[in-house]
This record gives structure tokens, C-alpha cells and sequence, in this order.
């Protein structure tokens, strides 16, 4: 009965391990999108969609009932997958990424979708500059460094796909929601400046979730404030255990 954690953007796997070190339960697997920090196979397209199948492969790969958690692109992607395909799933967890067709892309995403500023802006991302960001937005100077440290040409490549592939989600995945059937609950920073609490609320709602705002909180609430990540998770999950 695995609990399986998908990350988003532009951390890799690691970015879960301060809370799975505060979990009680051991049956954990974190999977590393494509070109994250992990192999990208041949052939392999990095878009919204494409991503959702790969997510939806590997859970059909498990042996369940499965545990499901996502943060950021990786929240988008599990509310997606669960939407397609709730029955793969005991219980999910999200949060930090709204699927909303009110939501405005934040201004880094905007550049990245856009031609050429996008590609300008990423030949200025050193992974020094990376490591920086994130601990300015909030992440622990070695969670940050490990994710830094493998941004490359492939991630960065990857970034622009995924992103130029999803201007208009809120609008194309939005209705879909309806489609979820699994117990799900909807993790927010209180000061997440890429979306407002108020976006997890709606995605709780339309998703038949429970809603949990961390206080003190930014973007990257699993490693800013483990503790409480991992203590929301094994209440919600052992209310869904049977």
C-alpha cells in the first residue's frame, strides 16, 4: 500500500525527503518526472499530457491501494491522473498549483511560454542562481542545493515544453475535476506567492477535498515546514485507510 509522491517545478524527487523523514509509514516511492533529474527516454514529448500518461503508467505499475501525493506540477499532475483514473487510487494530496481558469500564470511562467524570452531568461539560470531563488522563496539551503544541482539543458528544455504546453489548463482540465471520486486533500502555503490560498480552496471544492492552509508558509510547504506536512498526511490517511 504505497504512498507514491510526484514533485513539480523546478525541484526533483528530492525535494519530498524532509517530510518522508518525519513519516511514521516506510512504504513510500517517489518518482522523478522525465528530464528532472531522472532519465529521459526516447521519444519522449515533455508536455502537460504526456506527463499525466507517464504519471498514469507508473501507478498502473504499483501494486495498490495507493497513497498519492503532488506538489506543484506534481499536484497538477496527480489531480489529473485521479480525474482519468480514480479508481488507481486509495486517497490523493495536492496542493501549490491551482487548475483554474481564472488562475494567471505567474510572471516567470509568462516568460517561459513566451518564444525566446523564455529560452533568454533559462540561459541565465545557473544553478547557483537556482539554489538561491529557492532558499529566498523559502526551502532549506540543502533541499535547494539538491535540486540545483541537477538543473541542466535537459530540465530546462523540459521546463519550457511542459509550460508552453499548458497556457490555457485551467481552461482544458477545469472541467474534469468533476470526474474526481477519491478522497483528496488540498495542502496551501498561507503566503504562497504563485497562487493565493483562495485557488486551493476552489480546487478542494470543486474536487470534493478537504482544504488545509499551513500557517508561516510559502510555496514549498513539504520542505519548510515538514512536520506538519507529514502529520496532515498520516491523519488524512489513516481517516481513509479502510
Amino acid at each position: 500500500m504505497p504512498a507514491v509522491f510526484v514533485h513539480g517545478v523546478p525541484d526533483t524527487s528530492r525535494v519530498w525527503q524532509p517530510t518522508i523523514d518525519c513519516l511514521t509509514r516506510r512504504d513510500t516511492v517517489v518518482l522523478g518526472l522525465p528530464g528532472f533529474g531522472s532519465p529521459l527516454p526516447l521519444g519522449f514529448t515533455p508536455t502537460k499530457d504526456r506527463y499525466a500518461e507517464w504519471l498514469l503508467a507508473q501507478l498502473r505499475a504499483l501494486r495498490g491501494p495507493i497513497d498519492l501525493v503532488g506538489h506543484d506540477w506534481g499536484s497538477m499532475l496527480v489531480v489529473r491522473a485521479v480525474s482519468l483514473a480514480p479508481q488507481l487510487v486509495r486517497s490523493w494530496v495536492g496542493g501549490a498549483a491551482p487548475i483554474d481558469p481564472e488562475y494567471v500564470w505567474h510572471e516567470t511562467a509568462r516568460i517561459w511560454q513566451a518564444p525566446e524570452a523564455g529560452e533568454k531568461l533559462m540561459a541565465q539560470i545557473t544553478r547557483q542562481a537556482l539554489q538561491a531563488g529557492l532558499v529566498a522563496q523559502g526551502q532549506p539551503p540543502n533541499v535547494a542545493a539538491d535540486s540545483a544541482a541537477l538543473m541542466d539543458d535537459t530540465m530546462k528544455a523540459c521546463i519550457l515544453s511542459l509550460y508552453r504546453s499548458a497556457v490555457h489548463v485551467g481552461q482544458e482540465w477545469f472541467a474534469d475535476l468533476a470526474l474526481v471520486t477519491a478522497p483528496g486533500l488540498v495542502i496551501w502555503g498561507k503566503n504562497d506567492p504563485y497562487a493565493a490560498p483562495s485557488f486551493g480552496e476552489r480546487l478542494a471544492k470543486s474536487t470534493g477535498a478537504r482544504f488545509a492552509a499551513i500557517e508561516d508558509c510559502g510555496h514549498w510547504w513539504q520542505a519548510q515546514h515538514p512536520r506538519e506536512t507529514a502529520k496532515l498526511l498520516e491523519t488524512f490517511w489513516t481517516a481513509h485507510a479502510s
